[in-house]
């Protein structure tokens, strides 16, 4: 088993390399995919973490929308994505910990 995973884990970290190699250009679709998919990821993230955040009932959503709008806020002026993400997870926590319980 830990074989096949290795084998697994070696060959997805390879194969690009094998498939694009350096000497040859990029195809278009791969650098546009390069540039969507981050984006794309990060939105599947935000509709997956809201997904079923109860807004009919108390706390109706108040400490995710808060948290989310720090993360935008935070990001906006810093522009830093690991700031933003701890930042807004520290704020999410506090709320759901000691404003809201």
């Amino acid at each position: 088993m830990i074989g096949a995973v290795v084998l697994g884990t070696l060959t997805t970290r390879f194969l690009p390399f094998l498939i694009f190699p350096d000497n040859r250009p990029t195809p278009k679709y791969i650098q546009y995919l390069g540039k969507v998919l981050p984006f794309a990821v990060i939105g599947l993230l935000v509709v997956y973490c809201v997904k079923s955040v109860p807004v009919l009932t108390w706390p109706y959503g108040l400490p995710e929308g808060i948290a989310v709008l720090g993360i935008v806020l935070l990001h906006w002026w810093k522009r830093n994505m690991l700031l933003s993400i701890g930042g807004g997870t520290i704020l999410y926590m506090l709320l759901v910990q000691l404003v809201f319980v």
